[in-house]
């Protein structure tokens, strides 16, 4: 395989990094590869099954394991790092990593690996989530190991490759402002300029860019009922996009408190708690930019009203698309008010979040309510709402994905998967692929759980 790789991230001062090559693994075997995403990153080659275990490594690939540290579920940790992955470098400006690919010197006496069904749920997860159009890590290939991973139980292991614009984090930025290197900061506000934010200048522009992006990102995580599980600064990319698919899931029945992981044991990472741990993250960030500020108060003052500004961009991205989905295109004072009302109906009555916005393109959105009146006492002032706008149903369909990627289906998927069958998981990728328009063949990946088949808890896989 060629992968035409520059290694911009491998040329910044050494301290970021360590460079070393991936563990090799028994008896790797392709499970899939994104011929699509690969022709985008000017790839040559058939894939290799050798290449994406890390077996072999391609040439011009500069491997290494980058450091941070971060605060998880906001307790402070000095140092973490990619205690399971390796950067192998750069192709068409993205990050081409693997992950699980065998312990680093930030493994934290973890084992390096992965097994199957994480790297299946990043697999579908992140590819719906480009498909939807929202700012994601993508998935380029996945392999099993042949080796097993121990963890509650002996599991079969596998790698991901995964691809983004890059892989630096908030955690990046706390790493070395923690150790006042105030040298490696400025390396890394200069390569996060030149690579994602090209009109910002010094850390204020790279700050006013990063909130702006998080702020897009977050709206449209909310418009989909995702819930991203462990958003810790360390998983709070600069670049805007979505990453580290842990235990994160999809509601079904709306409720604003709804959170899936099983570590989250309090809700800091709940559904209606994201926006605020969104801002919560950037301020850290704005704290760890303060030491490259010739003027501190001046920049205290600067750098919190960047911060602050987070929760109005987010609050004109989230309105922009929630009008969408219920067919405004023109907004008037006091439509944000009928989302309001309709998402408090459909908490009242577990209205299933994804097929009620979609049924109201649809004509069956009332069939999610326990009490349809419910849902009839908010239409009558919506129909006659967008009676005035100009086509209310293609806007609609074009905001409101038809399918998403439900926690039932993607556990089916991994269960059928660990026992050797992988029609479920090349059935997800088919389906979510075209989220907006669907395919009846796929029609029975629409349906909510039963009682029987409902996830209430995600796990990370680590």
């Amino acid at each position: 395989m060629d992968f035409p790789f520059e290694n911009s991230y491998a040329n910044l001062p050494e301290r970021l990094y360590t460079k070393l090559a991936p563990t090799p693994v028994k008896t790797p075997k392709l499970i899939a590869y994104n011929t699509a995403l690969a022709a985008d990153l000017n790839i040559k080659g058939a894939p290799e099954a050798a290449v994406f275990a890390g077996n072999i490594i391609p040439e011009m690939a500069d491997p290494l394991a980058q450091v941070y540290a971060g605060h998880q579920f906001g307790h402070w940790n000095p140092q973490l790092g990619d205690g399971r992955a390796i950067l192998l470098g750069e192709v068409a400006g993205h990050d081409v990593q693997l992950k699980g690919s065998g312990p680093t010197p930030y493994s934290r006496m973890g084992d390096g690996r992965a097994w199957l069904g994480p790297v299946l749920r990043e697999y579908v997860v992140s590819e719906f989530m480009h498909a939807a159009g929202v700012p994601t890590t993508r998935a380029l290939a996945a392999v099993t190991t042949g080796e097993t991973v121990l963890r509650e139980t002996p599991l079969p292991g596998a790698i991901l490759t995964r691809v983004a614009a890059s892989h630096i984090r908030v955690g990046t930025f706390q790493y070395f402002a923690s150790r006042t290197d105030a040298p490696a900061s400025q390396a890394l506000v200069d390569h996060c300029i030149a690579r994602h934010y090209p009109d910002a200048y010094g850390p204020q522009g790279l700050l006013d860019a990063v909130v702006q992006a998080q702020a897009t990102l977050i709206a449209k995580w909310m418009s989909l009922g995702f819930i991203h599980g462990v958003m810790n600064t360390d998983n709070c990319a600069i670049s805007g996009e979505t990453i580290d698919y842990g235990p994160c899931a999809f509601m079904d029945a709306y409720h604003p408190e709804t959170k899936f992981s099983s570590i989250d044991q309090f809700g800091r990472y709940a559904y209606n708690n994201q926006p605020d741990i969104a801002a919560w993250n950037l301020a850290q960030l704005a704290t760890s930019l303060l030491q490259l500020m010739p003027d501190r108060d001046a920049a205290i003052e600067s750098f919190t009203e960047s911060v602050n500004s987070f929760i109005l961009a987010f609050q004109k991205a989230y309105g922009a698309i929630f009008m969408s989905k219920i067919g405004i295109s023109e907004v008037q004072e006091g439509d944000m008010a009928l989302v309001t009302d309709l998402l408090d109906r459909m908490a009242a009555n577990q209205a299933d979040f994804t097929n009620t916005f979609r049924g109201l393109s649809e004509g069956n959105a009332r069939d999610q309510f326990v009490d349809p009146t419910a849902f009839d006492g908010w239409a009558d002032g919506w129909t006659t709402r967008i009676a005035s706008e100009p086509d209310p149903q293609a806007v609609m369909r074009a905001a409101n994905p038809a399918i998403i990627p439900r926690n039932h289906r993607i556990e089916e998927m991994i269960q059928a998967a660990v026992a050797g069958d992988y029609a479920p998981f090349e059935q997800l990728n088919t389906a979510l692929a075209t989220p907006y328009t669907l395919d009846q063949r796929h029609h029975d990946l629409t349906t909510p759980p039963t009682e029987q088949e409902i996830v209430h808890q995600t796990f990370c896989g680590t």
